[in-house]
């Protein structure tokens, strides 16, 4: 099992951060499904969580092969790239999913809760608004570039490998 926290002050700093970095988890993940799916037919497993603070790597699986999996997810993070349409369809999955938040009363709820207790915060109206605003495509390229330039790591790796 590895996980890797890679946290970046620059997502907090405004809603329209936080969505870009949204939009970038999930393209990245959307870049991944071909390349990584050997990978899930031998057992191994990842997943790209963008948490509140950065982008959650997590990989587990059998040792020997879970480096390459991890190589291959870093390669794909560092040589970032994607499509206009990758883009678009991206974005229009974002919108859907930030709505279906915004309409479940629980959910909701949650938000406006957090938005309440902690500082700095920014609410998924927020977030819905910025999105149906409008990103663009230099927008998010800018945005990769400055959170890949300012990284802080905290790893944990555990099970059978060497120091």
């Amino acid at each position: 099992y590895v996980r890797f926290h890679l946290i970046s002050p620059l997502i907090q700093q405004s809603a329209e951060n936080i969505v870009l970095f949204d939009t970038f988890v999930n393209i990245l993940s959307h870049n991944l499904g071909e390349p990584a799916y050997e990978a899930d037919v031998a057992q191994l497993e990842y997943k790209l969580v963008a948490g509140e603070y950065g982008l959650i790597i997590r990989v587990k699986g059998f040792n020997h092969k879970l480096p390459l999996l991890f190589q291959l997810i870093i390669d794909y993070l560092s040589d970032f790239s994607f499509t206009p349409a990758v883009f678009e369809m991206i974005t229009e999955q974002l919108k859907k999913t930030y709505y279906n938040i915004l309409i479940k009363p629980e959910t909701l709820a949650k938000d406006v809760r957090l938005l309440i207790l902690e500082h700095g915060r920014w609410s998924m109206i927020d977030k819905y608004q910025t999105l149906m605003r409008g990103l663009s495509i230099e927008a998010l390229s800018a945005f990769v570039t400055a959170f890949k330039s300012q990284l802080f790591v905290e790893g944990l790796v555990q099970g059978n490998f060497t120091s």
